[in-house]
This record gives C-alpha cells, structure tokens and sequence, in this order.
C-alpha cells in the first residue's frame, strides 16, 4: 500500500506525523509523493495564519486529484471542518484528538506511540499537547485544547527506541513545553524530564524546542550547560513594546526578557537563541515597531522568526481597532528581515576555526553531506564516509551563504 502524509506547521504537528509514517513504514507500507499515486493521503493541516490556511486548502485539492483516499487531519481540519466539506472532493476528516487513529483507519495498528522510527535523522519527540494561555492573536488553543502532559515512562521508551536504532539526538516539542508535567499527579516540571532522560537513556544530545521567557528557571538554565543538552535554545519575543505586549496577553515585560537572556548569556556566552517576533500588530505604531526593533538590535540572536500579524477570526486580535495596513507589514517585514540576515551571519562567523558535533541529514553529492550542529547550524562537510543519523565532529572552516563549511576530525 503507497500512502503519502503532507504536513504542514509545527513540530507538534511534524511529530504526529513522524509517528504515522514510523508506524506504516513498520507495517509494509510505502510513504511516497503525490506524484506516485498513492492510495491514501493523509494531510496534516495548520491554521496558525490566513497563509496556513490557504496552504491546507492547497494541499488538500492537490491530495484529492491524485484520486487517494484523502484524510484530513490538523489544527485547520478541527477548526474548520464545514469549509473541507465544502470543497469538491470526498475527505474523512479527524480531529485532533483522534490523529493516531489514522494508523488504525489504514492498516490496523491500534497504537504507535512507542515505536521509534522517524525518516528524520533529529526526530522530533511529542511531550506535551494544548495550550492554557489566551494570546490575544491565537487561536490554537482552540484548536489544541487545554495543556496535557504525556508521562514520562512513555517519553523514556520513545527515546530510548530511538537511541536503540541508532538516532543521536531528539526534539522535545510541545504546543506549550514549558508548561510540561503541570497537569500530572504529582506535579512535574520539564526540568526534572530532562534529568529523567539524561539518567535514564544514552540518547546523544537533547534539543528543547520553544520555551517561554517567564518560564526558564534556573534549573533549565543548569541544564543548558550539560554536554548531551543542545547549545541552543528558542525564546519568542514577539514584540519588544510593552504596550503591545499587554495587548498581547503575554504576561512577561521587555525588561523580563532582557533580564533572563542575560541570565543565559552569564553562564552559556556562546549559546544560540532565536526568537519569533511578530510586526504590524493592532496598535503597533512607528515608535512600538522602533521598540522592538531596539531590543532585537541589541541582544545576540543567532537568527528571528518573523511574522506579519495575521487576523485569526475568533481572536480578541481580530477586533482589535488600529489594525496596520499590509504595506506597512510588509515593510517592517522587511526590515527585520535584513537584521536577521545580519545576525545570522554574525553569529555564523564566530565559528571560525570551531570544533562542532554534527548530526548528518542529506547528502548533497559523493563528496559532501550536510547536517545540523549543536548549535543549531547546517553544515556542510566535506566527505562521503558518513550515512544519515551519524554523529560527527568537524572542524569549522568558512561559511557560504547559509551554512558553514567543515571538515571532519
């Protein structure tokens, strides 16, 4: 049986559908392109920004003329179920709380969260699901529900499976990671998961997705500094203006956040931190956009995830008055957009000469690979002694336009 699964958005939504492919790939079945015909489609939607929603409805047309047995599934398909069936074709469609029952529904395995097979050489490991907080721009939680935990014997077969077949690194990700272990009997925090699967597996390096700022402590900041914990950490910002910060329902300050990526920086000065940050929300004017840009200007950032604001229906946001017209949005994008190039670029050349662990995930041609380091960097390395999944150490030699370039040793 050929079945293909589209995803779209984020890692939450990549994880699930790492484990539907793991769990047909072990059942026989081939995960292959649109464009081999398959015999069933599952499309894994988002519905994070109008641009996510289009793209579902994109892809879902594409699935249906290829004539498969189409299954919609995601944050788009739970929300917006009457306007799939609307659209000309015949779809199921599976709510997200039903997502794995997908497996079941193709080829009747009644459960696949622990298997360990992932056509990612960093696969991506689901701890946590659902949202409590109201950003007055998402609405996610509406689609997620409430946050829920997943126990952590469940998390320690997975990764020790995935240790087991020969994987170096896992992603824990979550729709709200910080908030892991708060809804558990007793109570736990993602710190004492961390140490759990620093005890209790020989996985090779851990990643932690995205993690609010009011929600590092200082036993996460100790655990950055452990070796098998990546040098790399993720923090949105979303706006460096505290008047839009409070329009946004975040519950942290500009000065909260300088305050805490300090604290990082005190103890890992070589760290990578990214952000998201989201330009031309209600109310932003030139001096709330000029605040923000300051703050991003005036931290180490190895990169920015930029978003124009996009009206959710359903949001407070959506209603909000003194919404920035898409020109500006553009603008601003724009603009931050060029500092983000500049940061990457920095922080890329003060690997010179560097000794990087790197995780290989494609080979480019017969002599060079290219994976990700520690550090959350591509690169390249000049070789063809190294499958997928290997774990290596190189030496940091140059940078190309947006990877650095290595040699092994």
């Amino acid at each position: 049986m050929k079945v293909s699964v589209l995803t779209l958005g984020c890692k939450v939504n990549q994880s699930e559908s790492a484990l539907i492919e793991g769990a047909l790939r072990i059942s026989g079945c081939s995960i292959v392109t649109l464009t081999d015909m398959p015999d069933y489609c599952v499309v894994n939607t988002c519905t994070v920004t109008s641009k996510s929603d289009y793209q579902s409805r994109q892809l879902i047309r594409r699935a249906s003329r290829t004539g498969a047995k189409v299954i919609v599934t995601g944050c788009y398909a739970q929300l917006r179920p009457d306007d799939i069936r609307k659209m000309e074709g015949n779809y199921d469609i599976i709510n997200n709380s039903n997502k794995l029952c997908i497996i079941n529904s193709i080829i009747g395995i009644k459960s696949c969260n622990s298997l360990s097979n992932s056509v990612r050489s960093r696969p991506l490991v689901k701890v946590q699901d659902g949202c409590n907080n109201s950003c007055s721009y998402c609405i996610v939680p509406k689609a997620r529900g409430k946050s829920r935990s997943i126990e952590i014997p469940e998390i320690i077969e997975q990764i020790s499976g995935y240790s087991n077949s020969g994987y170096h690194e896992v992603v824990l990700t979550g729709i709200h990671l910080g908030t892991y272990g708060h809804d558990l009997y007793p109570k736990q925090k993602l710190s004492h998961l961390v140490t759990t699967i620093l005890n209790k597996t020989q996985i090779s390096r851990i990643r932690l997705s995205s993690l609010e700022v009011n929600e590092i402590d200082d036993e996460i900041i100790d655990l950055l500094e452990e070796d098998r914990v990546c040098n790399h950490i993720h923090i949105p910002l979303q706006s460096g203006d505290d008047s839009i910060l409070k329009r946004m329902n975040r519950n942290y300050s500009s000065r909260d956040y300088i305050r805490i990526i300090d604290c990082i920086l005190q103890k890992i000065p070589d760290i990578a931190i990214g952000t998201d940050v989201i330009v031309g929300f209600p109310g932003e004017s030139s001096l709330e956009f000029i605040n923000t840009k300051a703050i991003l200007e005036s931290l180490p950032f190895s990169y920015l995830h930029i978003f124009p604001f996009s009206i959710r229906p359903g949001t407070q946001a959506s209603k909000m008055p003194m919404q920035v017209v898409a020109a500006v949005k553009k603008e601003r994008f724009r603009d931050l957009n060029a500092l983000n190039i500049m940061k990457k670029a920095e922080y890329m050349s003060k690997q010179s000469n560097k000794i990087l662990d790197v995780i290989i995930e494609e080979r480019l041609d017969q002599s060079c690979v290219v994976g990700t380091s520690s550090n959350y960097l591509k690169v390249r390395v000049h070789s063809n002694n190294y499958d997928k999944k290997s774990l290596i150490r190189v030496r940091v030699e140059g940078m190309t336009e947006n990877s650095l370039s290595a040699t092994p040793i």
